[in-house]
């Protein structure tokens, strides 16, 4: 289930929001630039389909997506006990960093958490299958799928070298780790 869960950035233990309705999530995220929303692909692909089978089932959004945005292209990325290097991969992604363009994903199976740092306040934001988010470019934020990631998703970009990280130095990732449920649970 998608979660936003908002902290002032010196109060970790506090919570200023949390809520799990998806239109809320997009209603307080849309004021930031940042997009969210739930895309009902009416066939979903198994999780192991290959990535031309995942990009067809979800080309008419995409199309729409990428006619927005000017974005050029989209393709599969899939994180889980496979993907090599994890750990290493796993912390680049928990050290807070930005992007040089919107950072767009959609999350075909599985679960990760965007944790975007701003104006002194962390929104926490989970993202389950079935969600788009956008991240725009230059905004602070760190990415994590838990200790077992199983994740499918579809990045979407206009010039794959801004997806390089440049990375803040700020530890604030460390005091604010993202919560993410149990798949057993989720």
């Amino acid at each position: 289930m998608s979660r936003l869960t908002i902290y002032r950035d010196d109060a970790p233990e506090t919570k200023l929001l949390d809520t799990d309705r998806p239109r809320q999530i997009a209603e307080t995220l849309q004021p930031l630039g940042i997009r969210f929303e739930r895309w009902d692909a009416p066939v979903v692909p198994p999780k192991d389909a290959d990535a031309d089978t995942v990009l067809d089932a979800y080309r008419p959004y995409l199309d729409g997506l990428m006619g927005e945005t000017g974005a050029g292209s989209a393709d599969v990325v899939r994180i889980n006990a496979r993907t090599p290097d994890l750990s290493a991969l796993r912390d680049k992604f928990l050290s807070e960093h930005t992007h040089s363009e919107d950072e767009v994903r959609f999350f075909v199976h599985g679960q990760g958490a965007f944790v975007l740092h701003i104006d002194s306040k962390v929104y926490s934001v989970l993202c389950t299958q079935g969600d788009l988010i956008s991240v725009p470019a230059g905004i602070p934020h760190w990415f994590d799928a838990g200790l077992a990631p199983d994740v499918v998703a579809l990045r979407v970009f206009t010039d794959t070298t801004g997806w390089v990280a440049q990375y803040t130095g700020d530890e604030i990732a460390r005091r604010f780790p993202a919560e993410i449920p149990d798949k057993a649970a989720a």
